[in-house]
């Protein structure tokens, strides 16, 4: 066997990575996450927003034990409600009011939040909380409250969960415009400055990549996340391998990494077809994602589970349109779960932090006639190691380098398979190809 097909073959680790390797931070290279002792850490989130308000401890633990299972290694959680997917906790408690003109949290709402963030990292998973959701007007507390009242909510927040590891998520789904984007500078210079260095990052409305300009001196903003969405029309797929998130990929240094926070949901009913996402549209905008900017990570959402669906058949609370979604346990077993931990096991079986876009290595691109069929590549700068992901399966490059091994990963089932020819896989649907020289 191979090194390379070892490498791609090695299981994933269940131990705490925290415990083991410590905290996390910005890698120097300024593209991914790594360990206090340098080791790289692939950010592969499941969405959960609702389950710190809605599961019970037994519920959670078991959420949590089928997430690591599976490979995930991050829990996107929603701290606060009301907002437009739950109006309270389980036991109708709400995260604070406004009293004279002043936020005040609600001890009983996050004592309930203190276990299910613990529960995270004692289940070795890094937690990535949105602090405040900030699309709709008369929903999301991120879009009632003032400055003034939002940052002392996200203070709080903040200084309770100083020793929690996480990745903070400061305003969910908002549009980031010159008066919102102008609100979020004033809110994360003020209550990031007193909690030091954390790993904070954003989620705004979906195809929507405002980072290009304006952000440079925001230095509290550590991380670049945007949502790719859930549409599935041409212009969206070319948005999402060949829009703004790629621009920021050919520069030549960076300074943040970048993450998209929410490929399509499995499951969730696409904008435009009216039609539930399948495995495939999930999965692969996540591999365009990772190569067509320096990966740092991805995240996965499977409809039922990031709502806390608890009956069968009903669309998510406040979210009309979404289509029917399985109870939250049966949603765990959607396909494109275990396939996401595929997702892990290859970028973690080659130095994915080192590696950059490199459409320029193919010799042919089928996108440029169809969105759907772009051929996504990143390589090493030395190109000693290459990763292309093609829709079709069929990878063609300029030049095959001369003593490369290679192999063909199957993004269904994870298992690879060598490779002596580049242009078809050995079987049907998408396909990825590492070649290491």
């Amino acid at each position: 066997m191979t090194l390379l097909l070892l490498a791609l073959l090695v299981a994933v680790p269940a131990d705490d990575p925290f415990a083991k390797h410590g905290k996390l931070r910005v890698a120097k290279p300024g593209t991914h996450l790594e360990h206090a002792d340098g080791k790289p850490f692939f950010v592969l989130a499941d969405t959960c927003w609702n389950g710190p308000a809605l599961s019970t401890p037994e519920e959670w633990d078991f959420y949590l034990a089928d997430r690591k299972k599976k490979g995930f290694t991050a829990i996107q959680v929603s701290l606060v409600a009301p907002w437009s997917l739950v109006p309270a906790d389980a036991e109708g408690n709400v995260s604070g009011t406004v009293v004279d003109g002043k936020w005040q949290p609600n001890e009983a709402y996050y004592k309930r939040v203190d276990a299910r963030l613990k529960a995270i990292n004692d289940h070795g998973l890094l937690a990535m909380p949105v602090l405040l959701w900030a699309l709709q007007k008369t929903k999301d507390l991120g879009r009632m409250l003032t400055v003034e009242q939002a940052t002392d909510l996200v203070t709080f927040e903040m200084r309770r969960y100083k020793g929690l590891n996480a990745l903070w998520i400061l305003a969910g789904d908002n549009p980031y415009d010159a008066a919102e984007s102008a609100k979020w500078k004033a809110v994360g210079r003020a209550a990031f400055a007193a909690v030091p260095l954390p790993l904070v990052t954003t989620h705004p409305t979906g195809q929507n990549f405002p980072w290009l300009t304006g952000w440079d001196d925001e230095t509290w903003l550590t991380v670049l996340g945007y949502q790719s969405g859930h549409g599935d029309s041409p212009g969206q797929w070319k948005w999402t391998h060949s829009g703004p998130p790629a621009e920021y990929g050919k520069r030549t240094t960076f300074t943040r990494p970048v993450l998209n926070l929410e490929p399509p949901y499995e499951g969730h009913n696409a904008y435009q077809s009216k039609k539930p996402h399948s495995d495939f549209n999930s999965r692969r905008a996540a591999y365009w994602g990772l190569l067509v900017h320096p990966p740092c990570g991805v995240t996965y959402g499977g409809h039922g589970v990031w709502g806390w669906q608890t009956k069968a058949g009903d669309e998510q609370t406040g979210h009309k349109g979404t289509g029917p979604a399985k109870v939250w346990r049966d949603a765990l077993d959607l396909p494109g779960a275990a396939q996401y931990g595929h997702i892990r096991k290859l970028f973690e079986g080659v130095p994915f932090g080192e590696l950059r876009p490199a459409q320029s290595l193919l010799g042919e691109q089928p996108g440029d006639g169809d969105p759907a069929k772009f051929v996504a590549c990143a390589a090493t700068p030395d190109n000693r190691w290459l990763v292309a992901y093609s829709p079709t399966g069929g990878v063609r490059l300029k030049a095959f380098p001369a003593g490369a091994e290679a192999v063909w990963f199957d993004p269904r089932t994870g298992e690879t398979h060598p490779c002596t020819e580049t242009t078809q896989p050995p079987g049907e649907g998408d396909w990825a190809l590492v070649v290491r020289k």
